[in-house]
């Protein structure tokens, strides 16, 4: 009896055993799965993220097409003006200017993104903080970006000789904006502030840009107030770099429809009217014609707050900013046609080191 006890209870220590080795190496088991699970799913997510790295760096590595090149950009930095031109297509829809470290960074996208020009207008640009906010524009651009053009777009009215002093030698060319050749023309026009003369600003600018080394240029508007005009003897006499003669636009919510601040539609000529005027001056070699079809489209227009205008539907659409989006993203929506500004003329010798002036 006492034989059969103890092989019973032996019998029971054995099966005790073996359940606990089962069960030993069962969790042994469950661990090693879990451990090459979570091996295979770490090995897995560092082959996928390779695989995007590689995607992405081949990305960045191929040639992105249909990309614009911002080559030639103008820059309305101000839509404030003190004169009120009829015609005007860039009008005072706001008083909002860049905090200038942050046009600064606008400027330097620009230039990363292959700029080699810039034109700042407006509005009048001489006209926030007296020329001295464009100044440090122009300084900058210049002397820290190191663009081979730099250029101003004024009426002249606000153009001090102190300005030429300080920041002439980082101005590569300045053009005038001039109408007429006669005081009530363009009083008529509205080019005018007060009694002040448009004309003798005019020619005394042309004084200065000689003795700073400053490249003079004029822009005209060719409308129903100067159509029958010859300019011949002064343009002569003024001997600019180049005379861009431009037909008069309209642009909505600009200078026609209810939302515009000016009505223009008194000042349009035909595209006859605009071509006799072209005749008349033929004989003038710095004549650069822009007729509404060359105008339109051609022009890398940055507005107030960086972004690029799309003119395409005779309105101004703008981009996101380029301080938002960047510069190639932005330049999308530009609607700019590269090819017709390169027919219209855009790309030319524009650095005054490359001018070979007689100043």
């Amino acid at each position: 009896m006492l034989l059969t006890t103890q092989v019973a209870f032996l019998k029971m220590l054995l099966t005790v055993c073996i359940s606990n080795v089962h069960w030993i190496f069962d969790s042994i088991l469950k661990s090693v799965r879990v451990w090459v699970g979570k091996r295979e799913q770490v090995q897995f997510q560092t082959d996928v993220i390779g695989v995007a790295k590689n995607t992405k760096n081949d990305a960045e590595r191929t040639p992105k097409e249909n990309v614009t090149t911002p080559t030639s950009v103008n820059y309305h930095f101000t839509r404030k003006c003190n004169y009120k031109c009829g015609f005007c297509f860039h009008t005072a829809k706001t008083s909002f200017v860049m905090p200038i470290e942050e046009a600064k960074r606008g400027l330097q996208l620009l230039k990363e993104a292959g700029m080699e020009k810039i034109n700042f207008s407006g509005g009048e640009p001489f006209l926030h903080e007296r020329g001295d906010f464009l100044g440090e524009m122009v300084r900058f651009c210049k002397e820290e970006l190191q663009l081979p053009s730099v250029s101003i777009v004024s009426n002249g009215s606000m153009i001090k000789e102190r300005w030429f002093k300080k920041y002439g030698e980082y101005l590569d060319i300045l053009a005038i904006s001039c109408d007429s050749f006669s005081e009530d023309t363009n009083r008529a026009i509205g080019r005018a502030q007060g009694q002040k003369s448009h004309l003798d600003n005019l020619f005394k600018i042309r004084s200065w840009c000689q003795d700073y080394k400053v490249a003079f240029k004029l822009n005209s508007v060719i409308n129903t107030f100067n159509i029958d005009e010859d300019m011949t003897e002064n343009i002569n006499q003024l001997n600019p770099v180049r005379w861009k003669v431009f037909q008069c636009l309209l642009i909505e919510g600009e200078n026609v429809g209810e939302d515009s601040l000016r009505e223009a539609e008194r000042f349009v000529i035909s595209d006859q009217q605009f071509q006799d005027f072209l005749d008349r001056h033929s004989s003038i070699t710095c004549l650069v014609p822009e007729s509404n079809e060359k105008m339109r489209d051609s022009y890398l227009i940055l507005d107030e707050y960086m972004r690029f205008l799309d003119c395409r539907e005779g309105r101004k659409d703008p981009s996101k900013s380029i301080l938002d989006v960047g510069v190639e993203e932005a330049i999308q929506f530009s609607g700019f046609d590269e090819k017709m500004f390169v027919k219209r003329g855009g790309k030319y010798v524009w650095s005054k080191a490359d001018m070979k002036l007689e100043w």
